[in-house]
């Protein structure tokens, strides 16, 4: 993204300068060839153009503005009353403004582009990612959601809850080879679309490294949170992965799963923690509490 919004302007500006530039060298070189050499009048404008063209990356744009009025009076004061009126002398007018502005409105959004995309990274900094082809959040958004579920199930214990669930490739780097990478990012993206079939609205999936998912389920019982594992599980076992040679890829996954508990409220800030509770249930493909 930063890249798409910081190259168009620029090549877009950048063309402008470099056509202006050719414009002026051209005009100046059928004037010399016409007249047979050069005055002081054309090396001085060719010089306060390029010094046009460095100073509008520096001031204001409106200060540009400014000198762009008090340039054309000037010049045209002085070409009515001194100058000589052909085609080098008019050009003039419109070629010098046109690099101090040219050269303003370039560096501003320059400018602009620059607080735009540090605003972005800080934004991002402080907001969890989620990914729009697979609808996933990432660690950081993991950590922001389970801080919110665990206060708000503290807050209303006695009628807010939830639930966790973890899925987990297992031999994933054996999947990983037979699939290579780019297919293996499609199967994860198809692994998020079977997850989010079985789900609801409501609910929030998350992807970690290692070929894991987290789910988690607000004010889901305890009690129907194992038939909710083993569906997704099995579901996700029922897909077909094909390696690039057309043959079927078998993996196995793992599932475990939590159920928010008041009394260990603390340990539930830490996303990390909460998922290596999450992977230690999925070696044996059970449901605890956080311990």
């Amino acid at each position: 993204m930063k890249k798409a919004v910081f190259i168009r302007p620029f090549s877009i500006g950048y063309v402008a300068l470099i056509a202006l530039a050719v414009v002026q060298t051209l005009l100046l070189n059928l004037h010399i060839y016409q007249n047979s050499g050069g005055t002081s009048r054309e090396i001085g404008l060719g010089l306060m153009a390029l010094v046009a063209l460095g100073v509008g990356f520096l001031i204001p744009l409106g200060v540009s503005v400014v000198l762009v009025f008090v340039f054309v009076v000037a010049y045209f004061v002085w070409l009515t009353s001194y100058g000589p009126i052909d085609l080098l002398g008019v050009s003039w007018v419109l070629l010098v403004p046109a690099d101090l502005l040219v050269a303003g409105l370039l560096g501003r959004g320059l400018v602009r582009i620059r607080r735009l995309i540090e605003r972005l990274d800080a934004l991002q900094s402080l907001n969890p990612e989620v990914d729009l082809t697979t609808n996933l959040g990432n660690r950081l958004a993991l950590q922001d959601t389970l801080i919110k579920q665990s206060n708000l199930a503290r807050r209303y214990s006695d009628r807010y809850g939830f639930c966790l669930m973890l899925f987990k490739i297992d031999f994933l780097p054996s999947v990983q080879e037979a699939l290579g990478s780019r297919r293996y990012s499609a199967f994860l993206v198809d692994l998020s679309a079977i997850i989010q079939k079985q789900i609801r609205f409501e609910d929030y999936k998350f992807s970690i490294e290692g070929g894991q998912f987290v789910v988690i389920c607000p004010m889901t019982q305890p009690d129907d949170l194992q038939m909710l594992k083993d569906r997704i599980k099995q579901a996700i076992m029922d897909h077909r992965v094909e390696s690039p040679g057309g043959q079927r890829v078998n993996f196995v996954v793992r599932a475990g799963g939590l159920v928010f508990r008041e009394e260990q409220f603390s340990k539930y800030g830490d996303a990390n923690d909460v998922v290596a509770a999450l992977v230690r249930n999925s070696e044996t493909d059970l449901i605890g509490e956080y311990i």
